[in-house]
């Protein structure tokens, strides 16, 4: 294979990495840049900004995609501006940096299909790049009246402009830190052309004494570029502590001394004006030497627990597949075991299980991350959306720390954007609105984020107008979703909102009304095992919950028997279990099932009408008391099974409608058990209609 052969395999085969750590540049260069909208003298911020953008830009000259490499170096300048404060924040130029961001957005998601490129987005980039010089003055007219001046004139060449001269020796612990010293070449070539370039190998050792893993590079180079000094040092932030950097710009008188190095002879011998390095001395390399860690970092890669490693999602996916096998592998050899009444191979099965359980648990947290990188995004979404409407709107996002499954994260980001786009539509009314009301100016939606009795509550709250009950009802009057003249309670009515292409709005938009969407909104929920309610204040806002499973994969149970059939709640939803030498629980004055508490009534759920189960009742039998959100309810069963790792399993299609459950699976002897919804088995325990009940398969 030719070395081009090789470097293009390299490339390609490097490529979905750097795809994917662009596009966690690109993501905070988007917070950052809202973040600067309400601080925009901050310059750590600005800084931040700036690394980002450099970062992509470096990254990208790498594999040589150039227009990505082209159109950062523009945002890069503008944002440099910024930082000198030669240019103003304000809210146009933030909207302009907000649009670049998507382009470069647009530009790495190109260079990964370059098939499904847009055509007309060059026309667009060449728009933005016109915006962007516009917006900072300062850069190219100065830089072309100086070029401009005659030679004879008695003045040197303006620094910024012409053949800078470049001395740069690396540290033995650049290479240990994750920095390439030839991604900083490519990146001074996106700022000019490298005339000349000489690599000093003095320091490097004989080949028996060479490791991998320390540096020892060094360079002499000749730049012609219009790039500021900053601009050229910023291509070394990242290494300034990790290397020596000596620069002479153009026009300098060359020094008495030059270095009487090899390299630097040379250099100077090729490049008109004389080269000066000044250098401090390279510690001696060699495996004797040990190199001197940079001040806050460990002493060596073994050390450092902040170390990160990316892994493909599928092959984590693939590990939690085969867990969740053994899972039920080792239940099935701890029941045999069991059986056998061997102590000591019990005890073995049992230490076999304690260890299963504790790889279980550090695994699944391998897919938790904290849902504040999904709420996060919708901050551009408010700002643009906001704007759209001229509306004024602040989003608060509390508990952005709560973690989720990472498969649950990226499946309920879509209903989020529809919930959050309808409450800025028709949730929350203009600052002319809200002051004829009493109500400040500026609106408020809020994002939050808990844990709540084993699975995750999200809140989408506005402070707005809230949901006209009357204009619902009378919509769904019209559409025949209820008989014209009745009026069902205000719950029923909300619930109305979920029904398929339901709206109340006057007239179309490009932003979807309260309720049109809202039955894909329930479906993908519900697909997720969640559950998802609305309750509205007039005239004070409306708020959504959305119940969530943590994962999806596997969770502890607790396992109970009604007849032959085998059922399991979430360990986390079981708050106590009560016992009864009968099986009949009374009826309260609203037709519901109920057994007395501690002086207070318990709604109660029989599973035998409920699934048609035709096994005779028992003489004794017990009820599972289970948290249903702020409230509880019970579900009366004949055995107790105890405690239980459940994998979880998908149910087919012919029980995907099957009310009250969520899924299966598999026990230790091969039998399926299903698993409770318990949030469908709390809104039945709560229903105080006979029909609702019927409806669910239940029997009065």
């Amino acid at each position: 294979m030719s070395t081009d052969d090789s470097d293009s395999s390299f490339i390609a085969a490097a490529l979905p990495a750097f795809i994917s750590e662009a596009q966690e540049q690109i993501e905070a260069l988007e917070q950052l840049l809202l973040k600067l909208e309400d601080r925009p003298d901050d310059r750590e911020l600005l800084d931040a900004l700036f690394r980002c953008a450099h970062t992509v830009k470096g990254s990208a000259g790498i594999f040589g995609l150039d227009d990505v490499v082209a159109f950062t170096h523009h945002v890069e300048t503008l944002l440099d501006q910024l930082r000198e404060g030669k240019v103003t924040l304000s809210p146009a130029l933030s909207t302009l940096l907000l649009q670049c961001n998507d382009q470069i957005r647009a530009l790495v998601e190109a260079a990964q299909s370059p098939q499904d490129a847009d055509p007309g987005a060059a026309q667009q980039r060449e728009r933005l790049v016109a915006q962007l010089r516009a917006a900072c003055p300062a850069t190219a007219p100065a830089a072309t009246a100086d070029a401009a001046a005659p030679a004879d004139a008695g003045m040197a060449m303006p620094i910024g402009a012409g053949r800078w001269q470049m001395s740069v020796r690396f540290g033995t612990e650049t290479f240990r830190n994750g920095m390439d010293p030839l991604a900083i070449l490519n990146y001074l070539r996106g700022l000019g052309t490298i005339t000349s370039l000489v690599c000093d190998a003095a320091a490097v050792p004989a080949l028996d004494r060479v490791d991998a893993e320390t540096c020892h590079l060094g360079f002499d180079l000749s730049l012609d570029t219009d790039a500021s000094r900053e601009q050229i040092e910023a291509a070394f932030s990242f290494v300034r502590e990790d290397c020596t950097l000596h620069l002479v710009p153009p026009g300098a008188a060359p020094q008495a001394a030059v270095p009487d190095t090899p390299v630097a002879a040379a250099q100077a011998a090729a490049v008109p004006s004389a080269l000066t390095v000044a250098r401090e001395p390279l510690p001696a390399a060699g495996p004797s030497t040990p190199a001197k860690p940079r001040e806050g970092t460990a002493a060596s890669p073994a050390a450092d627990d902040t170390r990160y490693i990316r892994v493909q999602a599928d092959r984590l996916d693939a590990v939690i597949n085969m867990l969740g096998e053994l899972v039920i592998a080792s239940a099935g050899a701890s029941l045999l075991a069991r059986q056998t009444r061997q102590g000591s191979l019990i005890e073995a099965n049992q230490q076999i299980g304690a260890l299963v359980e504790e790889i279980r648990n550090g695994t699944l947290q391998l897919r938790m991350v904290p849902v504040g990188e999904t709420f996060a995004r919708f901050r551009r979404v408010v700002r643009d959306t906001a704007s759209e409407l001229g509306k004024d709107v602040v989003l608060d996002i509390v508990g952005g720390e709560t973690e989720l499954d990472k498969s649950v994260v990226e499946r309920i980001a879509d209903p989020l954007m529809h919930l959050v786009r309808n409450s800025l539509d028709h949730g929350l009314e203009t600052s002319a609105q809200r002051e004829a009301a009493g109500k400040p100016a500026q609106g408020r939606l809020t994002l939050s984020a808990c844990h709540e009795s084993g699975s995750i509550l999200i809140r989408i709250v506005d402070d707005g107008r809230g949901i006209d009950r009357d204009k619902v009802l009378q919509r769904a009057w019209e559409r025949g979703l209820v008989e014209p003249g009745t009026v069902p309670p205000d719950d029923d009515i909300l619930r109305l909102i979920f029904e398929p292409g339901f709206s109340t709005a006057e007239k179309v938009t490009n932003l979807s009304g309260r309720g049109v969407g809202m039955d894909v909104v329930r479906r993908n929920i519900e697909a997720l095992r969640g559950t998802v309610s609305l309750s509205s204040n007039p005239g004070q806002g409306s708020q959504v919950e959305i119940r969530l499973p943590l994962t999806l994969a596997i969770i502890d149970g607790f396992l109970v028997g009604v007849g032959p059939s085998k059922f399991i709640f979430p360990l986390d939803t079981v708050v106590e279990v009560i016992e009864s030498r009968t099986t009949v629980t009374a009826l309260d004055a609203r037709g519901r099932s109920v057994v007395e508490l501690r002086g207070r009534t318990l709604p109660v759920v029989d599973l035998r009408p409920l699934y048609a189960l035709d096994s005779p009742p028992p003489e004794r039998s017990s009820v599972v008391v289970i948290r249903y959100g702020h409230s509880s309810f019970g579900v009366l069963v004949d055995q107790l099974l105890g405690q239980h790792q459940t994998v979880i399993k998908p149910l087919s299609r012919m029980f995907r409608s099957l009310r009250g459950i969520s899924g299966s699976s598999i026990l230790g002897n091969g039998e399926v058990a299903l698993i409770f919804d318990v949030n469908a088995l709390g809104g039945l325990a709560a229903s105080t209609t006979p029909a609702h009940a019927r409806s669910l398969g239940v029997t009065q």
